[in-house]
């Protein structure tokens, strides 16, 4: 049963809401649905319109819209809502071939306001599903097996054969793999199921890019990352900036320091649920997710007395709502689901807190390089923002150039 493990406070939790137990809340013009009677064990509706009310407004799948983006009153286009939820005060993205920094959302819009520096968030990939943790993993182990054997000195023909007959790939394919393999090894090292590789790389203007190795797919790398940046701002007092893949993540302040690995040292020690709960608590992505568990939980009505209220009115009244509620004495469950939706459907929280418990016993190493050119396996992750805004023939230009530089330094380094 899909509720077998529901614990019975979050249960009585969800009774009290329907029961109109948190009276505050009518202030807001939300109201209980149903009466308990606990003594008798019993329920039932409570007022005229409450069987109206749910078979008009019941529903799992949320309203979602395009995002307004504007300059003051100036429309500048549209970004999708899941877009949205990725973007933080500050951060730089392109729309229509320009760049503009991100400064606040109001309902369905979006204000910005334009910027010349580089992008700090890659364009919106849409629905592509971020890479499983455990497929993540195999390639992990995958990458130590190619580098236990380039470290062994086996020949060329020898590590084809195994990449062949392990991945079922053609000799193409198992030649680009190893020439990508080999080139990070021979360049900085290979980051695998059992490392994590820490890349400290300045460039690109002279910022000062952090990378972290962290082949545990995307929904895993956000949550180590905003867990990371969180710690980082909180005791640095400054913002910084975070772009992530499947493969990894980096961390940027411009042209500052950052004492990244500090952080991630204290985070061993601290509560990874509980700091990325404070991490998110005033983003856009708990609050979009806080609308469409109100407007689930029949605290927000989409339809009522035959008009419909819009998604901008929507998420303006959720909102007021969210801030009304972290101020309710205990944790209201509905705040408690937005926020178990985004630590654990958006994020991998789970398999995040095991690789923290990995890294403290020591089953994942952390070890360090520091680069003047990106190495191959940050290369894309790094270059990602810059690559939205170049023609295509500039971006074939600029991989070809970056290839050399590191092969440069691979030849230089052998000499």
């Amino acid at each position: 049963y899909c509720f077998r493990n529901l614990e019975r406070r979050d249960y009585d939790s969800v009774l009290d809401y329907l029961s109109g137990k948190y009276v505050e809340l009518e202030q807001r013009n939300v109201y209980a649905k149903i009466w308990v009677d606990r003594e008798r064990g019993l329920m039932g509706r409570r007022g005229k319109l409450a069987r109206v009310l749910y078979s008009t407004n019941i529903g799992t799948i949320p309203d979602e819209s395009y995002i307004k983006v504007k300059i003051g009153r100036q429309n500048i286009g549209k970004i999708d809502e899941g877009f949205l939820e990725r973007l933080r005060k500050g951060d730089i993205f392109v729309l229509g071939g320009k760049t503009y920094r991100f400064l606040y959302a109001k309902g369905q819009t979006a204000q910005v306001a334009p910027s010349a520096g580089p992008p700090t968030v890659p364009s919106w990939f849409s629905e592509q599903l971020p890479l499983s943790f455990d497929l993540a993993m195999e390639i992990g182990r995958f990458r130590r097996l190619i580098e236990e054997r380039l470290r062994n000195n086996e020949e060329r023909e020898e590590i084809l054969s195994f990449i062949h007959e392990y991945l079922y790939v053609d000799k193409n394919s198992a030649n680009s793999i190893y020439e990508y393999m080999k080139e990070q090894y021979l360049y900085a090292k290979i980051p695998t199921d059992k490392k994590i590789l820490v890349e400290f790389y300045r460039g690109f203007g002279r910022k000062r890019y952090i990378v972290f190795h962290t082949l545990f797919g995307r929904r895993v790398n956000d949550a180590l990352s905003r867990a990371i940046a969180y710690v980082i701002s909180r005791r640095e007092r400054r913002d910084v900036m975070i772009s992530l893949s499947d493969n990894g993540f980096y961390i940027t302040a411009g042209e500052r320091k950052i004492q990244a690995l500090r952080a991630l040292e204290d985070l061993k020690g601290m509560d990874l649920r509980g700091v990325l709960a404070k991490a998110i608590d005033n983003t856009e992505v708990l609050a979009r997710r806080f609308r469409h568990c109100a407007t689930r939980s029949l605290m927000i009505l989409r339809f009522y007395k035959e008009h419909r209220k819009s998604v901008g009115m929507q998420q303006i009244g959720s909102k007021i709502l969210l801030n009304f509620v972290k101020r309710l004495p205990g944790e209201f469950s509905i705040l408690k689901e937005a926020r178990r939706e985004v630590l654990e459907d958006l994020m991998d929280i789970q398999h995040a807190e095991e690789i923290m418990d990995l890294i403290r016993r020591g089953g994942i190493k952390i070890e360090t390089i520091s680069t003047d050119v990106p190495s191959p396996f940050s290369l894309n992750l790094i270059s990602q923002g810059y690559m939205d805004i170049m023609r295509m023939e500039d971006r074939m230009e600029f991989i070809i150039r970056m290839h050399q530089a590191i092969l440069d330094r691979i030849n230089k380094n052998a000499a």
